[in-house]
């Protein structure tokens, strides 16, 4: 399950993955909010927070996921991982790899530090 925080503005998406991401969740609700940013402000800004009961994702939205952010890579300019899942750390470092602008990684109690830092 995917929503959208009201912190979100114009160039910068919050968004909160709980239970299992699904095709659903991409191709209705985060990819047109991806593409709405991108077409209004160009380069944009994503806190990517995981709830405590996240497990992951289905694989048509994992494959949506990675089909996105290959064909946007340059369209992001900063992305905050908000989690305190132990394998978030080593698969943002190994997607940070893939995407040319700032990744970092915050515990759910920084959550107001990733906003800040993003919004920077």
């Amino acid at each position: 399950m995917l929503e959208i925080l009201p912190e979100s503005d114009e160039s910068t998406l919050i968004v909160k993955a709980s239970s299992v991401l699904t095709s659903d969740d991409y191709e209705k609700i985060f990819i047109p909010e991806l593409n709405h940013r991108i077409s209004q402000s160009g380069r944009i800004k994503v806190v990517m927070i995981f709830s405590e009961d996240f497990t992951g994702w289905e694989p048509g939205a994992a494959w949506d996921d990675l089909v996105f952010g290959i064909q946007h890579r340059n369209d992001f300019e900063k992305i905050a991982i908000v989690g305190k899942q132990k394998w978030l750390e080593w698969a943002t470092k190994i997607g940070a790899y893939f995407m040319p602008n700032q990744v970092e990684i915050f515990k759910p109690d920084e959550l107001q530090q990733a906003i800040s830092w993003v919004k920077q």
